[in-house]
């Protein structure tokens, strides 16, 4: 991997699969990843082991952002978080932390992690995921939308 994002885009890329925010099409090789507060939603797409993606992080900045890892989760190439602590990470509001943040990843995921009942065994399991991320042998690249969400916004 060329370029690695914040350890913080994993509780994000969670928080997606928690919430069910993830809509997998494995034979057409692409999924959609709504936002946090479902506005928008992103295409993940991949050929072999080249993904692309249409969020921001993954166009413009050129690594995986969290709908890419979230994929990559319900693909079986990086580990998930057990269902039990994935509760905890529902429902949380990652846009609107971002933004109050100025994009201060850290800042936001401390918030949103403030009251986790098991906040160390989240943050222990984000960096063995990290380390996870560092080791895959994937390529990502600047996405494009190839396909159209049926019922979009």
């Amino acid at each position: 991997m060329e370029k690695i994002g914040p350890i913080e885009k994993i509780y994000e890329a969670w928080s997606a699969i928690a919430d069910g925010r993830i809509e997998m099409h494995e034979d057409e090789n692409y999924a959609w990843v709504d936002s946090s507060d479902r506005s928008k939603y992103y295409e993940v797409s991949w050929e072999d082991n080249v993904y692309g993606s249409s969020d921001s992080a993954t166009y413009w900045q050129g690594y995986a952002g969290y709908p890419v890892l979230a994929v990559w989760m319900k693909r079986g190439k990086l580990s998930c978080l057990k269902e039990e602590l994935l509760e905890e990470l529902k429902g949380i509001a990652w846009k609107e932390l971002n933004d109050k943040y100025k994009r201060d990843y850290t800042k936001a995921a401390e918030e949103a992690l403030k009251n986790a009942a098991h906040k160390a065994e989240i943050t222990d399991a984000a960096e063995k995921t990290y380390e996870e991320i560092k080791a895959l042998d994937i390529s990502v690249r600047r996405g494009r939308i190839r396909h159209k969400k049926e019922n979009a916004q």
